[in-house]
C-alpha cells in the first residue's frame, strides 16, 4: 500500500463511509432485506457499527440517533416512506442465510 499517514487512512475510511451512507440514502428502493440477503448487512447494521464505534471511544449514541445518521431521517419516517413488505421469497432467503448465533 502507498505510504500514507494514519490520519490520511482515517480520513479515507471516513470518506468511504460517507459515500456508502449517501449511496444507501439515495437508493431507498433497495430494501434492507435485499441488502441482508445479498451482502449480509443492511442500514441497521451500519448504524449499529457506528454506535458501537462511538461507544468504544466513550461517546454514548442511542440506537435512534445512530439510525438517523445512516438513514438521513428518523427511522420510522424512512420506514413509512420507503419500506415495502418483504416477500415470502425474501423472508425464506433471509432465514436460510441468517447467521446462527
Amino acid at each position: 500500500m502507498s505510504d500514507i499517514s494514519e490520519q490520511q487512512r482515517l480520513a479515507f475510511e471516513a470518506a468511504a463511509f460517507r459515500r456508502l451512507r449517501d449511496h444507501l440514502r439515495e437508493r431507498a428502493d433497495v430494501q434492507n432485506i435485499d441488502l441482508m440477503n445479498l451482502a449480509g448487512f443492511c442500514r441497521n447494521c451500519l448504524s449499529n457499527w457506528y454506535r458501537e464505534a462511538a461507544e468504544a471511544d466513550g461517546v454514548a449514541i442511542g440506537k435512534d440517533e445512530a439510525r438517523e445518521i445512516v438513514y438521513g431521517m428518523p427511522y420510522e419516517e424512512w420506514r413509512e416512506k420507503h419500506q415495502r413488505e418483504a416477500s415470502a421469497e425474501d423472508l425464506k432467503a433471509f432465514e436460510a442465510n441468517r447467521p446462527q448465533h
